[in-house]
């Protein structure tokens, strides 16, 4: 314990955690404007439906992009590689459209209680690729405070 090695920066783990939180974080995003869109749906006439409903979508993939890519590539900076960086980052956009496209058969089948565990998910996915591309940075993983963990981990 006392006397183990300081734990080397695994490139791996922050690539891929960077991409899981990107992935899910946007996915959220997304998720979370379909339900806006799914409580509209209910709640008004379907000639003023389709006129209000693109517009929460449209915000809802907006953000998602971007999300999902600035997740990717913050999460990723302690990569060397810049090219990295950014694939991860684009990745990490492109898997939150993706993942957030899911929920539409969530929607169909399960309904807004199904979307909302469906979002609960892509947050849990978002904080566990968090952590592990934080745990991936090595002796300075524990975050940027002096005593690990502290206000500066994000």
């Amino acid at each position: 314990m006392i006397n183990d090695p300081p734990p080397t920066k695994d490139p791996l783990a922050i690539g891929l955690g960077s991409l899981a939180s990107g992935v899910g974080f946007g996915g959220a995003c997304l998720t979370a404007a379909q339900i806006i869109a799914a409580l509209l749906r209910q709640g008004l006439d379907p000639a003023a439906y389709r006129e209000t409903a693109p517009d929460p979508l449209l915000a809802g993939l907006i953000a998602a992009v971007g999300v999902g890519g600035a997740c990717g590539w913050y999460r990723s900076y302690s990569l060397d590689n810049i090219w990295q960086r950014g694939v991860i980052g684009v990745l990490g956009a492109v898997g939150a459209i993706l993942v957030g496209f899911l929920a539409a058969p969530v929607d169909r089948f399960f309904g807004i209680i199904g979307m909302a565990v469906w979002i609960a998910a892509n947050i849990a996915i978002g904080t566990a690729g968090r952590r592990w591309a934080i745990k991936g940075k090595g002796v300075g993983g524990m975050g940027r405070a002096a005593g690990g963990g502290g206000a500066g981990t994000l």
